[in-house]
């Protein structure tokens, strides 16, 4: 599991690294401006209904009742199974595509409303969306097949993928001169990435599997019960992402430059949650479905505690980074170009917000696992939507006075929300024992963290009359967190957790 959990991390942080090279460009080339603010539209668009209905809802129950009925019925039977959902998942974004394209500036005035005041802006957004919206399609096909191979233990092709899209945007970003907008080379490289990246999961899946192909539909026992997870966990996957879709709504409403904060911001939020969170419970959800189809109820468990250990081990650097010193890393990062200091500032502030609910963040994955894995897709909705109206509630009451700020803390205080309920639930039906051991190690991580906050603020203040008005001040004292926070995260771990325990969580 171990070894699953770094090959996917492996490969999702080098997708993290080529993102922030990536980004980099973006912020250079486009800046915070109206033109930024409408691809950013353009990119969330799809990325939200990919993050609902593909990676989100569709993986939820897909990977469960595949794992079932291979272990179950054999491969043969599986097999018949892929193909009939593919069936039906391709003819089913085949008619979602086709609506987005001819109803595209109705869904604009929809979801990006502030727009409307600005005609140029409204229609780039408009020209921008209909170019990136069939990755949707695209990227739902490979959550198909990253299922299906990471069911056959298979983790690497799937979390290599979205490489490609860093690649491709920073290839035609490279380009920019020989389109209309940097916004359309920008967009052109999320669909040509699409294509990449559904061409690795289909090779890697013919070499070892098959490609499902069209078949006869048929609702059978299998095919109902999947239909039947996928509802809920549709809803279940909706928390986060209709937060962010009202950031995206609120924030066409906010003076330009909101919403490329909030991208800002949201991309290094989302560094953890991808290397850390994302990929343990991708490798989680498989490894407990498999020990709950062999009745082994108490292994699901403890692979479960495990990834709750592994996740704060590695994310907690991140909280503290991302509260104490936030200022600093976006400078560092993004501070050139059409992107100024100001800007900086903005995005700081924002993922400061984002970072307190960073912990929920990064474990509500491996929190629904023990739901999922029992093909209970329903239990997390409960606690999703009230999630939901938390958030949306708390985004309408603080975007006045804290601007984009409040959106991001509204999403922190939501997803705590989120979170609390699942464990809650989980607790209660016996799925999950919080004893007296895992509660004294929750507290040596928020010791921990706070001696690593207090360790970042110190650099940070005594780092500025130091380097004085060197050349690269700011990427130096990037250089200087990350170098002194590990020294004294390592060292604090060993004082308060010992050998042993970091022995016993690799072990097992």
């Amino acid at each position: 599991m171990l070894g699953r959990i770094f090959t996917v991390g492996g490969f999702t942080l080098l997708s993290r690294v080529t993102g922030f090279a990536r980004d980099i460009m973006l912020a250079a080339i486009l800046g915070a401006g109206p033109v930024a603010d409408a691809f950013f539209v353009a990119l969330r668009l799809p990325n939200h209904f990919r993050a609902i209905f593909a990676e989100g809802a569709f993986n939820a129950a897909w990977v469960p009742a595949y794992a079932h009925v291979h272990g179950e019925k054999g491969e043969a039977a599986a097999s018949l199974f892929a193909d009939r959902i593919f069936t039906l998942l391709l003819a089913s974004q085949v008619v979602l595509l086709i609506v987005a394209w001819l109803f595209m500036p109705q869904a604009m005035s929809i979801l990006a409303p502030g727009f409307s005041d600005d005609a140029e802006q409204r229609k780039l957004a408009i020209e921008l969306t209909r170019i990136t919206f069939p990755y949707l399609l695209l990227i739902t096909l490979v959550t198909l097949y990253g299922g299906m191979l990471n069911v056959m233990q298979r983790f690497a092709s799937a979390a290599a993928a979205s490489i490609f899209l860093n690649v491709a945007m920073m290839m035609t970003l490279a380009l920019a001169a020989w389109f209309p907008t940097a916004g359309h080379a920008a967009a052109w490289g999320v669909l040509i990435s699409g294509f990449m990246q559904y061409f690795l999961l289909a090779g890697d899946l013919a070499r070892h599997g098959g490609l499902p192909r069209f078949a006869p539909l048929k609702l059978d026992e299998d095919v109902r019960s999947f239909f039947k997870a996928l509802g809920p966990a549709t809803l279940g996957s909706m928390g986060t992402q209709v937060a962010l879709f009202a950031d995206t709504i609120i924030a066409t409403f906010l003076p330009a430059g909101a919403l490329s904060a909030l991208y800002y911001a949201d991309r290094l939020n989302q560094l953890p949650i991808g290397v850390i969170g994302i990929a343990i419970g991708t490798v989680l959800l498989p490894e407990m479905s498999k020990r709950i189809t062999a009745n082994d109820h108490d292994g699901a468990m403890k692979a479960q505690r495990r990834a709750f250990d592994f996740t704060l081990l590695f994310s907690i650097p991140f909280v503290a980074a991302f509260l104490t010193v936030p200022d600093e890393i976006m400078r560092a990062l993004f501070a050139r170009g059409a992107f100024s200091k100001a800007d900086a500032v903005a995005a700081g502030g924002t993922l400061a917000a984002y970072a307190i609910g960073l912990i929920p963040f990064v474990l509500i994955r491996s929190a629904v696992a023990t739901f999922y894995a029992r093909k209970d897709t329903a239990t997390p909705v409960r606690a999703s939507l009230t999630g939901i109206a938390v958030n949306v509630a708390l985004k309408v009451a603080l975007m006045g006075s804290l601007a984009q700020i409040g959106l991001a803390l509204a999403t922190a205080v939501g997803v705590w929300t989120n979170l609390l309920l699942v464990l809650f639930f989980a607790v209660r039906r016996g799925f999950l024992v919080l004893d007296r051991a895992w509660l004294m190690s929750l507290a040596k991580f928020l010791l921990t963290g706070l001696i690593l906050a207090a360790a970042f603020w110190l650099i940070a203040r005594f780092s500025g009359p130091l380097l004085g008005a060197m050349h690269f001040r700011d990427e130096v004292t990037l250089v200087l967190l990350a170098v002194g926070g590990t020294v004294v995260y390592a060292l604090a771990i060993l004082v308060l957790f010992g050998r042993r325990w970091l022995v016993s969580l690799v072990r097992g």
